[in-house]
């Protein structure tokens, strides 16, 4: 099941809307296929997936901890496999 918000282009202007807090993020493909399921702060990790080339599009949910984000992103993994 992917995370319930609406992809946008990943680009500087949603980089520099991504909140500065823990959360989970998910790269897609120009078609919205999801590519890869992350966690970590946000803008520092859309800022790389952005230098990288990790994605096209991009969508995340806040969490309020570091480790709260990674259990969130291991259980959305386990519901994408």
């Amino acid at each position: 099941m992917p995370l319930q918000k609406s992809w946008r282009d990943l680009d500087r202007d949603a980089v520099a809307a991504a909140p500065d807090r823990p959360g989970v993020y998910e790269l897609g493909d120009g078609s919205g296929t999801v590519l890869a399921v992350d966690h970590g702060v946000l803008r520092d990790e859309l800022k790389s997936a952005l230098a990288y080339g990790d994605g096209d599009r991009v969508r995340w949910t806040e969490a309020h901890t570091l480790e709260q984000a990674a259990e969130l992103a291991a259980e959305h993994r386990d519901r994408l496999e």
